[in-house]
């Protein structure tokens, strides 16, 4: 991967897309009489336009969606009556600001109105190419200052950005990777995403909070939060991730997926760093990282998954260990032996013995199984090549333990303590941890033994 940052958006492949073949006729918001058929209007034919639109007054979005399926002329219909102020009103809510509505029934409902929306464009736009869809979608919706990226003057108070994420997803069920590839460029064009992306990855950290905060929501809330299946959400992480190097796709993914304020919503960069964290402070990188790492993101090696944990954890300094190994017993079974065998096989020992005695530390402040940890070293040892560095890494996890344990001691004979009495709470664990983690490798050798 280059080290520069393409300031492009993902490439799309020369190829013609799958509605590209029919002829594109400019979009009108006037219907053609002359061209349509008057029989396939059926009874409407007998109503002016102006008492057919009071009719549609009368439907829900959702009979107006089942009615544009009717005929290509039915359709037309609707597409002026959405084009008109009454049509836009009517379809366009915009109470996105209600917090007595917005977290209670009426905010769903709000959500599912622009569901059944999303359902209503993509019928009476079927038979348009994409890009005429996606323009003639965009003039619509252009009005609605709360579906920008910077539009909001209240984004975390908001439920725009969602509406136009669920919107999205139903608009673009069932489109293949081509189209969705110019989907997401289309949102790139309009929002200038790129742009303010390379302003905060190439920023200090936390120097542009009030960015960092409207990209993290614009690509959970409308690219990211509403997909079902697995593949779709891995899919537009990989567009939001791969244009940018290694480095900023980790500064970028802490941006997504790290721990925020409760207070403000900002990133909150010194959590990895300043002390121990908890498992909801980790859990959204936590669940990125197994996306990625599925099968269904086809993109992704192992490799490139592995580097950018590695990398993850010096973003924005280097992570204390303890909240590394919380990060991989998260990630999953798969993404933690293969992370430690890595720097087995790059002759990283020592620090792989020490990542073994905060697994079994974790495993032990949050009540995991301790025999977990053990088979997990088990599995790492069959990596080494040969006994004497097998033999050398054992040494290196006991050495680690007593480290660790004698750094510890010392801090709190020389009367460092804090209000919650950390460093003794530490040690605690970590005896605990060492007593427990020989407990089960003395449990596995003896059931060794009796077979």
């Amino acid at each position: 991967m280059t080290s520069t940052v393409s300031t492009s958006f993902t490439l799309i492949p020369n190829q013609k897309y799958r509605r590209s073949s029919r002829r594109s006729k400019p979009f009108c918001n006037t219907v053609n009489t002359d061209s349509e058929s008057l029989s396939t209007l059926g009874n409407f034919k007998a109503l002016p336009l102006e008492i057919f639109q009071m009719v549609l007054k009368y439907l829900s979005v959702k009979d107006i969606s089942m009615l544009s399926m009717v005929s290509k002329a039915i359709s037309n219909r609707l597409i002026n009556y959405i084009s008109t102020s009454s049509g836009n009103r009517r379809l366009l809510l915009q109470d996105f600001h209600n917090l007595e509505i917005s977290g209670k029934k009426e905010g769903s409902c709000v959500l599912e109105h622009y569901r059944s929306l999303g359902l209503l464009l993509k019928r009476c736009t079927l038979l348009l190419p994409t890009k005429d869809r996606l323009k003639y979608i965009h003039k619509i919706l252009s009005e609605v200052s709360c579906f920008k990226l910077s539009g909001c003057p209240s984004p975390l108070h908001c439920l725009g950005l969602q509406c136009y994420g669920v919107f999205l997803q139903i608009l673009t069920a069932g489109w293949d990777e081509l189209e969705c590839h110019r989907v997401f460029n289309f949102l790139c064009e309009l929002s200038n995403l790129p742009r303010k992306v390379q302003t905060v990855v190439s920023s200090k950290p936390g120097s542009a909070r009030k960015l960092e905060l409207r990209i993290r929501l614009f690509c959970r809330s409308v690219l990211l939060n509403h997909w079902i299946h697995r593949s779709d959400s891995a899919f537009w992480l990989t567009r939001i991730l791969k244009p940018w190097p290694m480095v900023n796709q980790a500064r970028l993914l802490y941006i997504i997926f790290g721990p925020v304020s409760s207070l403000n919503g900002h990133v909150v960069w010194q959590k990895m760093i300043e002390g121990p964290t908890d498992e909801t402070s980790l859990k959204g990188l936590a669940d990125a990282i197994k996306l990625l790492y599925d099968t269904e993101a086809k993109e992704w090696t192992a490799d490139d998954v592995i580097s950018l944990v590695d990398e993850l954890s010096v973003v924005p300094r280097e992570w204390l260990m303890e909240n590394n190994a919380r990060l991989l017993i998260l990630s999953g079974n798969n993404i933690c032996f293969t992370f430690m065998a890595s720097k087995a096989v790059n002759g990283r020992a020592v620090e792989l013995a020490r990542l073994v005695v905060f697994l079994a530390l974790v495993c032990e402040k949050d009540l995991y199984c301790m025999d977990w940890a053990v088979k997990m070293m088990q599995k790492v040892c069959k990596v080494f090549s040969t006994p004497g560095e097998r033999n050398n890494f054992l040494q290196s996890v006991e050495n680690a333990f007593a480290h660790m344990i004698m750094d510890m001691l010392q801090s709190v004979m020389s009367g460092d303590r804090d209000e919650e009495d950390s460093s003794f709470l530490n040690l605690f664990h970590l005896v605990n941890a060492q007593a427990n983690f020989h407990k089960e490798i003395l449990y596995l050798t003896m059931r060794s033994t009796s077979t």
